[in-house]
């Protein structure tokens, strides 16, 4: 099993996927001949040409909206946005008429479609281009959206992601595309959405988290049991909507006390709703009450210092799961 970045798995995905389905296109700004803003579609368009790797305009609305109609029509584009935060300005196309045509139609007109690209802070690049925004597409009922932390999760989620009927939103992190990992060289190989992965098993404490966070949580769970003899368990979310509900109950029953942590913004985020979800059908098993960590309600910051301190980094992290034990 080769070891490559994450930046490569999803390359590697996208090159899989347009050669095994004719309907497959990468579509935005910068993709074809600049090779992507971040090297994700680097070779693809020496590969498959300008019919499958497409140079947009910068303009959101209109790119978004072609594709969701292209998706009506049969076809399955992929979206590259420059950073998901540029998603508000097809704020339409995706929330209103990609999310919403299958229901309206009865079921009759599907949109395969996805959208991807980061969404993260933590790289310095002030408000307007670091947002989170995986909460407010989960909220859209017709939205899928996942959140791969590894290369392997990367590659097999986005082919599901590019073989699913719903458009799926795919956010990544800028921050991870250079983790390496052992990525399966398989063209079948897929993730199932909505299937959370349990990648550290322990007993006294469940660290329930999703993107770069993991690797945040993961830090913490070493240190914890190196320095304070404390099993943690941490379960890696990978995908917000669907919701792998039963995965989330099961690590609480286990452990009884529960850590979320999230890059997300705090007021009405994903740890939330997942703290709604514990509380409504697993309260009898908490021996303490449910904590986070997530970003710090402000704007994102664009000085390096106060950003360091508004992402949940790993004394904040610890510093919540000490208290919880």
């Amino acid at each position: 099993m080769p070891e490559i970045t994450y930046r490569e798995a999803l390359n590697q995905a996208l090159s899989e996927e347009i050669e095994r389905d004719e309907n497959v296109v990468l579509l935005g700004e910068e993709v074809a001949q600049f090779k992507g803003s971040y090297k994700v579609s680097e070779g693809l368009l020496e590969k498959f040409g300008s019919d499958k790797i497409v140079d947009t305009p910068i303009s959101e609305a209109a790119f978004s909206g072609l594709a969701v109609g292209a998706a009506m029509m049969g076809m399955r584009p992929v979206v590259e946005f420059m950073f998901w935060s540029f998603c508000y300005v097809a704020f339409d196309q995706i929330f209103n008429n990609a999310a919403n045509v299958r229901y309206m139609s009865g079921g009759l007109i599907n949109v395969p479609i996805v959208f991807r690209g980061p969404a993260n802070g933590g790289t310095n690049v002030g408000a307007t281009h670091s947002h989170t925004p995986e909460n407010f597409a989960a909220n859209t009922p017709g939205l899928k959206v996942i959140c791969p932390s590894t290369p392997a999760d990367a590659k097999g989620m986005l082919k599901s992601a590019i073989r699913d009927n719903d458009p799926v939103c795919v956010m990544e992190n800028t921050i991870l595309y250079n983790l390496k990992g052992d990525v399966p060289d398989d063209n079948e190989f897929i993730i199932p959405l909505g299937q959370a992965n349990l990648i550290r098993e322990g007993s006294d404490l469940s660290i329930i988290a999703h993107g770069k966070a993991v690797h945040t949580s993961l830090e913490v769970a070493q240190s914890l049991e190196e320095k304070h003899g404390v099993s943690t368990e941490v379960l890696d979310l990978r995908s917000i909507r669907p919701l792998d509900t039963e995965a989330i109950l099961s690590t609480v029953r286990k452990t009884n006390r529960v850590l979320l942590v999230e890059e997300n913004k705090p007021f009405c985020g994903v740890g939330a709703q997942i703290s709604f979800l514990i509380q409504e059908q697993a309260f009898d098993y908490l021996d303490a009450p449910i904590k986070r960590v997530s970003a710090i309600d402000v704007p994102q910051a664009y000085s390096k210092s106060l950003e360091s301190v508004q992402i949940p980094d790993h004394d904040r992290v610890l510093e919540k799961a000490l208290e919880l034990i």
